[in-house]
């Protein structure tokens, strides 16, 4: 597993939306807000579950009660990797399950 190009990250970032390139392209990063700090902690709560699968960790800011800033990086390396894309792929499905899940209720 090596560093990513920047045309392989801009390939990932496509795939991606919302999710901004940081730390002069060493990391990537989104912002998501929640209804409420339980809705927020339990996002974390199934980011952690994914993250010890993958054995990737994000670093991960709560903040405003109500927000969650998860960045991504592949620290041993100081840069983006293959790994990187794949957790924010598995963490934007998790936010659309739980968006489809929460429009499915109020139906």
């Amino acid at each position: 597993m090596g560093l990513l190009s920047i045309s392989q990250i801009n390939e990932n970032l496509a795939k991606i939306p919302d999710w901004n390139l940081e730390d002069n392209g060493k990391s990537v990063m989104k912002i998501f807000e929640f209804k409420d700090f339980s809705q927020a902690v339990s996002f974390i709560n199934r980011i952690s579950e994914i993250a010890e699968r993958e054995q990737h960790h994000p670093n991960l800011r709560l903040y405003n009660y109500n927000k969650l800033e998860v960045n991504l990086s592949t620290h041993s390396l100081n840069g983006l990797t293959e790994k990187d894309f794949t957790l924010a792929m598995k963490i934007e499905e998790l936010i659309q399950n739980a968006e489809d899940k929460e429009r499915n209720a109020d139906q």
